[in-house]
């Protein structure tokens, strides 16, 4: 797995609320299907409703012992393969894939699992989100006909 965050993942209460406290601060973000994403130097901040979250990380209804489903990190990386490799070395080395790997509802190839203290980690090919040769990750332009 390389040494790379490719987004954070916030679960949020009250998306409106959390958009509009980022806004204030002088965060711009764009909302796409109930979820909005800031481009954050080489990597993004998204907001997301906490039960969504957990659900996606195939944690609902119980929180893993010590971990939280209030925040989810992500890593993109550049193809499907590259997805079953990682969730395979994080079970191997003592990880819980939670979600397996598999197209999810949004169009995309991923999987997610939990370390050892149940903090979530979603491993992503989505090929709509752009990565450098550094590995830092580009937001695509969410606003149609713009």
């Amino acid at each position: 797995m390389e040494q790379r965050i490719s987004l954070v993942t916030l679960g949020v209460t009250d998306l409106a609320r959390a958009k509009a406290f980022y806004a204030a601060l002088g965060w711009r973000g764009t909302e796409v299907e109930e979820t909005v994403f800031h481009q954050a130097g080489g990597m993004a901040l998204v907001l997301w409703d906490q039960r969504k979250l957990a659900a996606d990380c195939g944690l609902a209804g119980t929180p893993p012992p010590g971990g939280s489903v209030g925040i989810a990190l992500a890593q993109n990386v550049r193809t499907d393969a590259e997805v079953d490799a990682v969730l395979d070395a994080a079970a191997r080395a003592g990880g819980r894939v939670t979600r397996p790997a598999a197209v999810n509802a949004i169009g995309f190839y991923s999987g997610v699992f939990t370390d050892p203290d149940g903090h979530a980690w979603e491993i992503a090919h989505n090929p709509g989100f752009t990565l450098a040769d550094d590995g830092s990750l580009v937001l695509p332009d969410f606003r149609p006909g713009e």
